[in-house]
């Protein structure tokens, strides 16, 4: 099986999907964008403008990508299907692919959360001797941003450094991550999906003190008050993690065990210290802070809630945990996006004030 004219569904053209379909389409794949009205009815009139960290900003012209709002007619057409849907659409996206895929179309989860890949194939499981779908774990690193409602054409911006990972091995004969490593998209593989996104959840517990403090992620990041809070939820996520028998991969060149101590020092020293981690575009925030923005369910079940179901089961404490989920679903009911906290408004009674 060789790679020209194979197609690429991508299965949920938010922010993540329209970055990575766009240097996919750039790079001369053919590319489909399955999208939500809104979506599609932009990028038919002016485009798709594919920005990021280094510089780069390309069009990609309507007439250069496959656009469509209809899941049949662009699943059928999928050798490789990347999904980058919520994490609770994970379960429909998985319908829709078994009712309207080819069986020998490659999936690949490039989702937040620890799960996704699991529910894609417990979705797909057919009767068993039948031929099914191969489901391909992966993770992506950066932060993409995507440009206000109306602007013409419709940009995505990656604000943040770092390769996609997608699990080791061959799907038939198709190379899947030399396929997808194109300019502006690196993508590798790795042999241990597992722990990398444990590790990738780690750097993840933060999106929701973006989503909370509505603050710019830099911003954020520099204030030390926050990344105590930050801190203190990696600290009950490596002894719920340790409980549970899971050890997470590096994170930013980092052994986990070593990220909270980073966090928790000065701000000039953090600054020294940790330029990769605050290589970010000042305008970069989280998608959890866009969901709150637009009225949607944020995926701080599948983050935090992912961390507080090991430490249920093990008996491990969790209490800033809890606080941060209570206060996000409390934005998520009030439908008035960002809540705009302070630090001290989200730490619980006790919470960590100092080292």
């Amino acid at each position: 099986m060789t790679n020209g004219g194979k197609k690429i569904v991508i299965a949920g053209a938010g922010s993540i999907g329209c970055y990575a379909g766009g240097c996919l389409a750039l790079a001369g794949r053919q590319v489909i964008l399955l999208a939500r009205p809104r979506i599609e009815a932009v990028l038919r009139q002016g485009g798709l403008r594919v920005s990021d960290l280094e510089g780069r900003d390309r069009l990609v012209k309507p007439d250069a990508l496959g656009i469509t709002v209809d899941p049949a007619a662009a699943l059928r057409q999928a050798d490789v299907i990347l999904v980058t849907v919520k994490s609770g659409a994970t379960q429909e996206m998985a319908a829709l692919i078994k009712a309207h895929a080819r069986p020998d179309a490659v999936v690949v989860s490039l989702q937040n959360g620890v799960d996704n890949a699991d529910r894609l194939r417990a979705g797909l499981d057919q009767q068993t001797g039948l031929e099914q779908q191969t489901v391909l774990a992966g993770m992506v690193p950066f932060n993409v941003v995507q440009s206000p409602d109306g602007e013409l054409p419709l940009r995505v911006h990656r604000a943040s450094d770092g390769k996609v990972m997608i699990e080791d091995g061959l799907a038939g004969l198709l190379d899947v991550a030399s396929f997808l490593n194109v300019e502006g998209l690196a993508v590798e593989t790795h042999s241990d999906m597992k722990a990398v996104l444990w590790g990738k959840l780690l750097m993840n517990l933060n999106n929701a003190l973006v989503a909370l403090s509505d603050l710019p992620l830099a911003r954020e990041l520099a204030d030390r008050r926050w990344r105590l809070i930050l801190a203190g939820q990696i600290d009950e996520a490596l002894r719920a993690m340790k409980a549970s028998g899971i050890e997470p991969a590096r994170i930013a060149g980092l052994r986990p065990a070593l990220l909270p101590k980073v966090l928790r020092l000065p701000d000039w020293l953090f600054r020294l210290l940790a330029r990769r981690m605050l290589a970010i575009d000042p305008e970069a925030r989280s998608s959890m802070w866009d969901d709150l923005q637009r009225g949607r369910p944020t995926e701080i079940g599948e983050l935090q809630g992912a961390v507080l179901g090991l430490a249920e089961r093990t008996g491990t404490p969790a209490p800033l945990l809890k606080s941060v989920t209570a206060l996000v679903r409390a934005a998520e009911a009030a439908r008035l996006g960002s809540p705009g906290l302070t630090p001290e408004q989200v730490l619980p009674p006790g919470g960590p004030r100092s080292a």
